[in-house]
């Protein structure tokens, strides 16, 4: 079964790694963190997991099977996140699928021009804008880190931009644990008060962990603190491990299961986001971090699914830095791949050049392949209505089915995606003779110039923008 936006369609669906490989690799994973443990850089976390049974050498931290399975039994199995509205945006569990753009590319693959430059705060305006108006788009991520505001806090100023340009869920990156706080504490201001955030959640912190065997101050505050206030995070650790893929794999969820240990310990049924990506072999040739790597894909999304927890995956991204044939090969097959394999919180949409470049033009063609992809995977209606067997008895060897009701009932069920050209080559020359990616940056231009997003009310506003000028003083901005 594969599900998609919360509905459930019968196709069938594909995992990299069977139950067996999964217990290995599980097993992997609490044999090295009792016995080689986990360097945990925090006091609070250090001595939270020693109370909670773990045993600590300094700061090395080995944390019993035992702890693992008691926490692993009471961390949700699913994570739900709202819209501004307050509606249902996100249901991670079973095999449903949601996409979403990435955070902090540097530089943008400009669609007027076609040209690389250094990213600005405009930049993430626009890019919360097209990704509120794309359709398969379900959550937004700031997607580039301005060069025009102070560096020390450009988070701040992400957050505010994408509670002012967006109603969709949020998932923000921090490059500090007070940048986590002051998101959340947005957040709640936009939600009216701490309570009516928790109950209906509609943003959550990417956690990035050094790696699988050490655990950074930074992310185990925040794992601390999002858990004491019952919302969800993803927490995300990868790292270089061993150059095989199950060691690696092993090696990256041993800190995995750390975050869920130490979560559960600040508060049972602490909902938590595991990878749904990594534990992959290493790019040797260049060392450079690669998105378009084939040996990575599925593994990280099997042990998702073995433990039965949301995962945050990633596909819709390249290592091209044009777009061009590359972009489209990698993108297409990482999301096949993602849907397939159940993939709950997919990431990174229009990422380019090792996620240093990002592109509005590509998020709008990913759009167009996640739409294609969705009818691929979805299930076939079989029902009377859909057999229309009553139709063909009724209009037999030679009648005018197009004409019928039938069809009007059922003209909007096909695969018609914005950007793909299915004319014929007379009317693809009358149209301009425009390749997909000029097709798509006139869509970029006509979202940014049509597309409206509610706005929020004025005090509220000026609430979210006091907090951003609160940290701009402090840092002399």
């Amino acid at each position: 079964m594969i599900e998609t936006h919360g509905l459930r369609q019968t196709s069938a669906h594909y995992s990299r790694l069977g139950a067996q490989e999964c217990e290995k690799i599980h097993r992997a994973s609490l044999e090295i963190l009792e016995h080689v443990g986990v360097e945990v850089h925090d006091e609070k976390a250090l001595d939270l997991l020693v109370k909670g049974g773990a045993k600590a050498d300094g700061i090395d931290v080995r944390v019993p099977e035992l702890m693992v399975l008691k926490a692993l039994a009471v961390t949700p199995k699913g994570t739900i996140l709202f819209d501004q509205k307050g509606e249902v945006a996100i249901r991670a569990q079973g095999h449903n699928s949601y996409y979403g753009g990435g955070s902090d590319c540097l530089y943008a693959l400009d669609h007027r021009t076609n040209q690389r430059r250094l990213a600005v705060l405009q930049d993430v305006v626009d890019a919360q804008i097209v990704q509120d108006a794309l359709p398969e788009v379900s959550f937004v991520m700031s997607a580039f880190l301005p060069s025009d505001v102070h560096p020390h806090i450009y988070d701040r100023y992400q957050m505010e931009v994408m509670l002012n340009h967006t109603t969709k869920p949020i998932v923000f990156v921090s490059p500090d644990f007070e940048g986590c706080e002051l998101a959340i504490e947005m957040a709640e201001i936009v939600a009216g008060g701490a309570e009516a955030f928790q109950r209906r959640p509609f943003a959550t912190c990417y956690i990035n962990v050094t790696d699988g065997l050490r655990a950074n101050q930074e992310a185990l505050q925040k794992c601390m603190f999002l858990a004491g206030k019952g919302l969800p995070q993803l927490y995300i650790p990868l790292g270089d491990g061993p150059h095989s893929q199950a060691g690696n794999s092993a090696y990256q969820w041993t800190g995995v299961l750390l975050g869920i240990v130490l979560a559960q310990l600040v508060r049972e049924g602490s909902p938590v986001v595991v990878p749904g990506w990594g534990g992959g072999l290493k790019n040797l040739k260049t060392m450079a971090g690669s998105y378009g790597m084939a040996d990575p894909q599925g593994i990280a999304l099997a042990m998702g699914h073995f433990y039965g927890l949301p995962t945050f995956g990633m596909a819709g991204c390249s290592d091209a830095k044009v777009l061009d044939a590359q972009a489209g090969a990698e993108i297409a097959l990482s999301l096949v791949l993602q849907t397939l394999e159940g993939g709950h919180i997919i990431h990174d949409l229009g990422f380019m050049d090792s996620g240093m470049q990002g592109s509005l033009a590509l998020m709008a063609m990913c759009n167009d392949w996640i739409h294609w992809i969705r009818h691929a995977t979805g299930g076939v209606d079989v029902s009377p209505e859909g057999m229309a067997l009553d139709v063909i008895h009724e209009l037999g060897q030679n009648g005018d089915y197009l004409s019928h009701p039938h069809t009007l009932d059922h003209c909007r069920d096909g695969c018609y995606p914005p950007l793909v050209d299915m004319t014929n080559y007379s009317r693809w020359e009358q149209q301009g003779s425009l390749d997909m990616t000029q097709r798509a940056a006139k869509m970029v231009d006509r979202i940014l110039e049509k597309h409206e997003v509610e706005p929020l009310p004025p005090e509220i506003q000026r609430d979210i923008h006091a907090v951003v000028e609160r940290e701009a003083r402090r840092v002399g901005a």
